[in-house]
């Protein structure tokens, strides 16, 4: 395995896994305190991620249900990160105590890099569970892919049911189910439910009336992070809209698209959506790091990881103490990624010159979530707010809170235009398989010349 730059360079290199929430704020920190040194070449930074960009996760219900373009969700790292250098590839193998990681890019043979500070931001994936057919019916809403898909997907299931006649095939194809009562959950259910309904405007054999759509949840309330009162006045709005909310519920099964739910009922749906939890990336199992019962990164107040020197934590991935409420660690939410990797940043410099290093201590300051166009519920501060005023609150939280102005522009533009002109609501789903014509095409002139060579015979 070839050596690189960085094992031949006598510049402290920093290596961040990651280029999420905690991995970008972290080296915009660096490039913004570091600024001499990093021009000088007298430090390095380098990101490792499979992406080349940092998805704003907030939005991507958003961005499923048509509000906001998915390209402005995305922040290109390269582009708000000149100063340092973004390898798109993955860690495959990391040994902290010799300070090495081998990569693994797009294409070619891995690479071995040395490194001498490290931040371990790979995030969080999907938790699943063993229940039958999930793996391959079921589907997230972590990525910006996956919001692409989604709302094409759903988009394709009202067109199957307005091309139909047959009963059991439109009623599989209208029938939507969401698993998680969290904010992913019942932001994606609420977004695509007031899509859907939009789109059967346009439609002579679906009407809303038609469309069933279900939130199961497995704890007694939904939206715990507003508050008991505000999540049972959050679950009485959807159930107002038609949207059943089944709290206590597990899924059993989903074999074949046939949903088995623990109290009993089944039936057929179309659409399966899991955002039931998230546990840590795999890549913090590929390497020498202490982890907890639940296969997080110990850390620690300081945002260090326990037991070893210069090595550092935060995010999702993360177990890190919160000092506002003993015993506890903080949620893995993006107040507090956000908030984390200032604090991180800043004691990588500490720490690169000899100084103390700082305690990471955030007080909640509540939550806010979206329930579709003009709909809402926040708790903030002690106060609670529902409808268009939390709306309101939640657009302009993450419009302010979304990175770079750019990007800020560019959502404030698709909700000024989506002011004056109606919702897109068509299915692009064949940019999933771009080829099937051309390969159709290639195959009909097969048949084409074979016919004409049998005719010829």
């Amino acid at each position: 395995m070839a050596r690189t730059a960085e094992e031949t360079s006598g510049a402290p290199h920093i290596l961040i896994v990651g280029g999420g929430y905690v991995g970008m704020y972290t080296a915009l920190r660096l490039q913004k305190k570091l600024k001499r040194e990093l021009r000088r070449g007298e430090v390095k930074v380098t990101i490792v991620d499979p992406n080349s960009y940092m998805t704003y996760q907030p939005f991507l219900p958003e961005a499923a249900a048509g509000n906001i373009s998915p390209r402005h969700v995305v922040v290109p790292l390269r582009r708000v990160l000149p100063k340092c250098t973004v390898r798109k590839a993955r860690v495959t193998e990391l040994n902290h105590d010799e300070g090495w990681a081998i990569l693994q890019p797009l294409s070619g043979p891995p690479e071995r890099i040395s490194y001498d500070y490290l931040v371990m931001a790979a995030g969080a994936v999907p938790r699943l569970l063993p229940i039958p057919g999930l793996a391959e019916h079921g589907i997230s809403l972590k990525t910006v892919g996956e919001a692409i898909h989604l709302r094409n997907h759903v988009l394709e299931q009202l067109e199957i049911a307005e091309s139909t006649d047959d009963v059991e095939l439109r009623r599989k194809a209208l029938t939507f189910v969401f698993v998680g009562g969290g904010f992913a959950g019942v932001e994606a259910v609420a977004e695509l439910e007031d899509m859907t309904r939009d789109a059967t405007k346009y439609m002579r054999k679906v009407t809303p009336q038609d469309l069933r759509f279900m939130l199961v949840e497995a704890a007694d309330r939904i939206l715990p992070e507003v508050g008991p009162d505000m999540g049972k006045w959050t679950a009485e709005q959807l159930r107002g809209r038609g949207i059943a909310v089944k709290m206590n519920t597990y899924l059993e099964s989903a074999v074949d698209g046939q949903i088995e739910l623990s109290d009993g009922s089944s039936f057929p749906a179309g659409t399966l959506v899991w955002n039931a939890g998230v546990k840590p990336s795999p890549v913090v199992r590929h390497g020498d790091l202490p982890l907890d019962e639940r296969g997080r990164v110990k850390g620690t107040e300081y945002l260090t990881i326990e037991g070893l020197v210069r090595a550092f934590t935060a995010g999702d991935n993360a177990a890190i103490p919160d000092l506002t409420q003993e015993g506890m660690f903080c949620p893995p939410n993006a107040q507090h990624a956000a908030r984390q990797a200032k604090v991180l940043g800043d004691n990588i410099v500490r720490s690169l010159r000899g100084k103390t290093l700082k305690p990471y201590v955030h007080a909640n300051i509540g939550a806010v979530a979206g329930l579709g166009l003009h709909k809402g519920v926040a708790q903030t501060y002690g106060f609670k707010v529902k409808g268009w005023p939390a709306w309101f609150m939640h657009r302009s939280y993450h419009g302010a809170k979304v990175p770079t102005f750019n990007r800020k522009l560019r959502v404030i533009a698709d909700w000024t235009l989506a002011l004056f002109l109606k919702r897109e609501t068509v299915s692009l789903a064949t940019v999933e398989q771009p080829r099937a014509d051309f390969q159709l095409a290639a195959l009909d002139d097969a048949r084409v010349k074979a016919a004409a060579k049998e005719t010829a015979a």
